[in-house]
């Protein structure tokens, strides 16, 4: 039912009428109706009473019947005035279910006061009843938009105006689908069906709405869409749902901690308590809850604390005739004390020793740990490790002595295979840093996009694909140590800058990170490019390089010492064959002569793989000889010496035998059946290799 707001008749009526007198004639009825355009005429007395109605329809009766316009008013029947009438102070809206258009307002003593049409009282209302329906669409948070039977635009308010993002004045009068080309509203129009709780998105907002038609005496002569945005509340519920996860995390916590827990709020009652505590206290939770903490718990000082908001930890406190040790810290929320939390962490002082130990076996855990990491993160070798006593190699030994004993950065140039890294292990382990550990980083093998997240880390959350937990950085594990920068030459001029950072402030900021941490890390890097030309040519930053190049080592290509040839040559050979378990003796002096003549392109490091090579490559015999050499080391002075098919056949019997022997440990019996030949015909080859003392 529709109920319009209160309103006087006094203040809708029109005060300009006056009533006609009871001795008027027909004629002057007639008058006062065109005149005052009403269908029924007040009739008063000379007190200005209303003493009855007369209705339009019984003057023409009169007129009709006695054909004479001076009859008197008085002799023509009249209406009661009750059913038309209103006091001054009552409600208009009491005419609003009775069938006359004109009601006359009267006063206390019945004097006619004015005239109240209904038209003008259901003009009035519907006006203010639009008004508010205008207020109410443009003050909800509701979007409404509405349209014709053609589509055109005929409502659109203010929180249309934010959802959709146009001004009301450019979208009424436009069809609807140039003002929100995804609108629905013509499909209602069409189907004349309603849409309930529709999910939508309008410009990237999750948009729930309505859509119904507009239906007059049957006909769809438009559509409505009432819609609000969703966004926010849904942001809101998954907050809300955190806070009630959080809520039952803690609850769980609360719980399930072996010490009890302790709540009072700022005048000492008692908000919360778990069940340990409850227990130990010999109490129900929910009996105490809501009593002040002095009635439960004895020489508390919780109450105390919760109003000095000063905190009280490891304090001794006698319950129950036990000591236990309790700490009570305040609450405070927007900078005021709003209570306590107690926490019993010892139900007796005894359990310190329990916990003691625990903590003992902790830190021996925790240095367990440390050494295995410092075992992964350390240096392998020393200046012991270098082999040679070539004047060259001495004198970088030397260099390298002396660099070991600064603290400042290092930059080691050389050819590749050189040993570079080797250097850089000794440096560190003769220095004083040499018990923190030692970072190494191929600075070319990562690629440029993630070398920053792997010197300096990242934070959680800092990129997609981001460990939770986030990550620390090289720089952050050679902290009270050193970092090797491997092929530094070869890092990318945006990463040259925050090096360069790094270097001057001694700090470093993680990726999303919003704070910077002090570092102590000793640089020591290696390139084999040349760096001072690629600062000529603007490849690398030349305040970069002055940073690295306060200690310069230039480590000599093998061939810059060929003299250490034979000696490195014999080490890598002692430490392989120990490796393969060949038992190969040594290298030929024709070998050796090819090794020192050799140029050397990969240096040290090519060395070793040749001497592999050859090992593995050695069959019967148990030196190394130029045949198991590669062709780019022996070249084309090398010719094979081409030897005659018994020749060939005799070596290869002999290396059989020995082979056998050996393999069965001395037994010629055994070795015989190997071979596959009589006992008799192998001691007959023997005699012939001259091998029976085998």
């Amino acid at each position: 039912m529709l109920h319009f707001r209160m309103i006087k008749a006094k203040d809708l009526m029109d005060a300009n009428i006056h009533g006609l007198d009871k001795d008027c004639t027909i004629e002057d009825a007639i008058e006062y109706m065109i005149k005052n355009k009403v269908n029924n005429i007040p009739i008063v007395d000379k007190s200005n009473r209303l003493v009855g109605i007369l209705p339009k329809n019984n003057i023409l009766n009169s007129i009709k019947n006695y054909r004479d316009l001076s009859i008197k008013i008085l002799d023509i029947s009249m209406k009661k005035s009750k059913d038309v009438c209103l006091s001054k102070e009552q409600d208009a809206n009491l005419i609003y279910n009775k069938d006359y258009e004109e009601f006359f307002v009267i006063d206390e003593e019945s004097r006619l006061c004015g005239l109240l049409s209904k038209s003008k009282y259901l003009s009035q209302q519907v006006d203010f009843l639009l008004l508010s329906i205008n207020s109410i669409i443009e003050s909800t948070n509701h979007a409404i938009v509405a349209i014709d039977k053609n589509f055109n635009v005929i409502i659109f308010n203010n929180a249309a105006e934010k959802i959709i993002g146009v001004k009301a004045h450019d979208a009424l009068g436009k069809k609807v689908d140039e003002v929100l080309h995804t609108s629905q509203l013509p499909s209602i129009i069409e189907t004349g069906k309603t849409v309930i709780n529709s999910l939508t998105y309008i410009n990237e907002k999750k948009i729930i709405t309505n859509r119904a038609p507009i239906i007059e005496n049957g006909e769809i002569m438009g559509a409505i869409a009432l819609f609000f945005d969703v966004t926010e509340t849904d942001n809101l519920l998954k907050e809300l749902e955190e806070q009630k996860n959080v809520s039952q995390v803690l609850n769980t916590i609360l719980e399930t901690v072996y010490d009890g827990i302790l709540v009072v709020n700022k005048e000492g009652y008692i908000t919360m308590l778990s069940k340990t505590y409850a227990k130990f206290l010999g109490v129900e939770e929910q009996t105490v809850i809501g009593k002040h903490v002095t009635e439960v718990v004895e020489n508390t000082r919780m109450h105390i604390v919760a109003q000095t908001g000063i905190a009280e930890i490891a304090d001794i406190q006698k319950l129950k005739g036990d000591y236990m040790i309790a700490s009570r810290i305040p609450t405070i929320k927007d900078g005021e004390v709003v209570g306590a939390v107690g926490k019993v962490l010892f139900r007796n002082v005894d359990d310190l020793n329990d916990l003691y130990k625990k903590i003992n076996l902790m830190e021996q855990e925790i240095e367990e740990y440390k050494g295995e990491l410092k075992k992964i993160n350390r240096a392998k070798y020393t200046f012991d490790d270098i082999i040679g006593s070539g004047k060259r190699i001495s004198e970088t030994k030397d260099l390298a002595e002396k660099a070991s004993h600064t603290d400042s950065n290092v930059l080691i140039l050389g050819e590749s295979g050189t040993g570079k890294e080797l250097i850089a292990h000794a440096i560190h382990n003769d220095s004083g840093r040499s018990f923190g550990p030692f970072i190494r980083v191929n600075c070319a093998a990562i690629p440029s996009e993630l070398l920053e997240s792997e010197l300096f880390g990242y934070e959680e959350g800092a990129f997609t694909g981001a460990r939770k937990d986030g990550k620390i950085g090289k720089f952050e594990l050679a902290d009270g140590g050193t970092i090797f920068l491997d092929e530094i030459g070869d890092m990318p001029l945006s990463m040259q800058s925050k090096l360069l950072r790094v270097i001057q402030e001694r700090e470093i900021e993680r990726i999303g990170g919003t704070g910077n941490k002090r570092i102590n890390v000793r640089i020591i890097a290696a390139t084999n490019r040349n760096l001072e030309e690629m600062v000529s040519k603007g490849e690398y930053r030349q305040d970069l390089y002055y940073r690295l190049n306060v200690f310069t080592i230039k480590v000599p290509s093998l061939t810059e010492r060929p003299e250490d040839i034979p000696v490195l040559s014999k080490y890598f050979l002692y430490d392989l064959d120990n490796k393969y378990h060949k038992n190969i003796s040594g290298i030929s002096d024709k070998a050796m002569n090819y090794l020192v003549k050799y140029t050397w392109p990969g240096n040290v490091r090519e060395l070793q793989n040749v001497i592999e090579r050859a090992i593995n490559l050695v069959d019967m015999s148990n030196t190394i000889d130029i045949e198991h050499l590669p062709e780019r080391v022996v070249g084309e002075e090398y010719i094979r010496n081409i030897k005659s098919l018994k020749d060939i056949l005799g070596k290869a019997e002999k290396d059989a035998i020995i082979e056998s022997i050996r393999i069965t440990n001395g037994n010629k019996t055994k070795a015989a059946s190997l071979l596959g030949i009589g006992r008799t015909t192998f001691y007959e080859k023997l005699a012939k290799y001259e091998l029976e003392n085998m």
